[in-house]
């Protein structure tokens, strides 16, 4: 850890974050491609504890997970599990490729520990992830990988559910599980899809179409799971899970990027995008609190937002979320975070 924020990280911290982001994505991939870098890999990240946890009859072997828009092609999941990560979540896929928005789109705000975003899901569309799924799946999984589903920035609101439904008949047969990504603030219009003139529709749609999937293809149902905003009012949320429950999705991903820039002042924080990094942390887990207080104590919840420490992440789990997703934290702490992460909760649980 010392190694990487000491030296690496500043070394990293001269590139624009993009491509130092590229950079880490390539040394990744070379590192999974040999058993003598997975072991590097393992090496790294230190002894990890095994913390199971069984969510929608899916078996994580901790509760840690790396978030949707680190691995957006699914370049590098399997080393991400080497470094110990319980579940990684892959994309925001879309049916086609897309470019994204222009550069500069990643903004580093390293005294908050945050990032601002306005990537606009840039990727070489399903098609080209597809052989890394397929080899992901037909190797042994240390752990569950999901897929990440969003819509081309070019296709009208009123028609996003084909773009939807094209990416999950894609990749449902090479998924653990799948998320629904209406909540980016990084395409235009994106957010209304939350609402429920929009949401009841492209989730049941979904729904029906993943129970097809699984009958044809003689396949366990892929659970699904709905990744909201945190910047909903009560109201809002209350009618965001009211419709997503109605329409018979599994569970939440709480939360996406904010639009606030509440705690963040002075370099870059006037930059348009979405917030991530320590200043969401609490806006985050109150969402997960609120959604566990309307959905019931049965309805599985993924916390995603600000996590750098063990109590972070305590703080998430006792909120209501029975798994935790992390990004910036990544980012700023290194390649042995979820095996500190662990090991502390570990002693703490002790």
């Amino acid at each position: 850890m010392r190694l990487y924020k000491n030296i690496l990280f500043p070394m990293l911290k001269r590139l624009d974050p993009e491509t130092a982001h590229d950079h880490a994505l390539c040394l990744l991939q070379i590192a999974q491609a040999t058993p003598v870098g997975c072991w590097m890999l393992r090496r790294m990240a230190g002894t990890v504890p095994h913390r199971p946890v069984v969510v929608c009859g899916l078996r994580f072997p901790n509760e840690l997970g790396i978030a949707a828009g680190f691995d957006k092609d699914v370049r590098v999941a399997g080393a991400l599990a080497e470094l110990g990560w319980g579940h990684v979540e892959v994309g925001t896929l879309t049916p086609r490729p897309q470019p994204g928005n222009p550069r500069p789109r990643i903004f580093r705000l390293p005294e908050q520990q945050a990032l601002i975003n306005r990537m606009g899901f840039p990727n070489g569309g399903v098609e080209e992830a597809l052989p890394r799924l397929r080899r992901l799946a037909r190797r042994p999984r240390r752990c569950p990988v999901g897929v990440s589903l969003g819509k081309q920035k070019e296709t009208p609101l009123e028609d996003a559910v084909g773009d939807y439904l094209a990416v999950l008949r894609r990749v449902t047969p090479w998924a653990d599980y799948v998320a629904v990504n209406v909540s980016s603030p990084n395409t235009p219009g994106l957010r209304a899809l939350q609402g429920p003139e929009y949401l009841s529709d492209l989730l049941g749609q979904l729904v029906a179409e993943g129970w097809n999937l699984a009958r044809r293809g003689c396949l366990a149902r892929r659970p699904l799971f709905v990744k909201i905003a945190p910047d909903l009012t009560d109201d809002e949320l209350r009618q965001t899970a009211d419709a997503a429950l109605g329409a018979g999705v599994d569970g939440f991903i709480a939360a996406n990027t904010t639009l606030s820039r509440e705690g963040v002042a002075g370099g870059h924080a006037a930059e348009t995008g979405g917030l991530s990094g320590r200043p969401l942390g609490r806006r985050s887990t109150d969402v997960v609190a609120r959604l566990r207080a309307f959905c019931g104590p049965t309805v599985p919840i993924i916390g995603a937002g600000g996590v750098f420490t063990a109590a972070d992440v305590r703080e998430k789990l006792d909120a209501g979320a029975c798994l935790v997703q992390i990004y910036t934290g990544f980012v700023y702490e290194g390649p042995r975070l979820a095996g500190n992460l662990l090991r502390a909760l570990d002693r703490n649980a002790g």
